[in-house]
């Protein structure tokens, strides 16, 4: 496959003590029955765990799963570690996101945020449009 056709590479990842994966799971399952690659990481993870993942695997996108009220603070501390290691990564984020909170994410580098109660489709249109492969 040329890089034109190849599928969207998604990393699905739930940073920080969060232990509830299933809208994670969900989430990766719709994604994959969309034609995209899916690399999940798993629970607890770290901002440098979740990317050197990234990296290694050569993601167009980072999609966070972050129900703990932590999300500004895990997804300031990915996007920095995935600049510190060179990932040109998207990074989305979804969960428990208040629409107060949509902005300061943005602020910290987050492309786009889906709020609990999200559609799949809204993320799979979403990283469709947006996403250079």
């Amino acid at each position: 496959m040329t890089s034109a056709t190849r599928p969207i590479k998604v990393l699905v990842a739930k940073p920080g003590l969060d232990g509830h994966d299933v809208g994670a799971k969900i989430l990766c399952r719709f994604l994959m029955d969309a034609g995209m690659e899916v690399i999940y990481t798993g629970l607890r993870r770290s901002a440098t765990q979740i990317a050197r993942a990234a990296v290694d695997e050569g993601v167009d996108a980072v999609a966070l799963s972050i129900l703990s009220g932590a999300h500004r603070t895990l997804s300031e501390k990915v996007v920095a570690e995935l600049e510190k290691s060179g990932g040109g990564a998207c990074v989305i984020v979804g969960g428990n996101i208040p629409a107060r909170d949509v902005e300061g994410l943005k602020e910290v580098g987050v492309a786009r945020a889906f709020a609990t109660g999200s559609q799949p489709d809204e993320v799979i249109e979403y990283l469709n449009r947006t996403v250079q492969r």
